[in-house]
C-alpha cells in the first residue's frame, strides 16, 4: 500500500531531522510534544519543511536513507527546490 511518507523537520536550532510515517499529522504532534524522537525532543519547536507521500514502506525507507546521506547543503536544495 502506498500510504507511507518521508518528511524533513527543521528544528529550533536550525538543524534537520528526517523520518517516515503513515500518519504525518499524528507524527508531527508526537514530535511537537517531545515524544517523537530523542533528537527533536530537545530542539522544539519543529516545523515540516519537506514532505513526500504516496510511497510504499520500502520506497519511504529508501528515500529516508537517501536524504539522511545528503550533505546539509544538498538537504537545503531539496527543501527549497520542491
Amino acid at each position: 500500500m502506498n500510504n507511507w511518507s518521508v518528511y524533513i523537520l527543521q528544528c529550533s536550532d536550525n538543524t534537520y531531522y528526517t523520518g517516515i510515517t503513515t500518519d504525518i499529522e499524528k507524527r508531527l504532534i508526537a514530535h511537537q510534544t517531545g515524544k517523537g524522537a530523542k533528537y527533536t525532543a530537545g530542539r522544539l519547536p519543529v516545523k515540516i519543511v519537506y514532505f513526500k507521500d504516496n510511497l510504499t514502506e520500502s520506497q519511504a525507507r529508501k528515500e529516508e536513507f537517501r536524504i539522511k546521506s545528503l550533505s546539509r547543503s544538498d538537504k537545503i536544495k531539496l527543501i527549497f527546490d520542491k
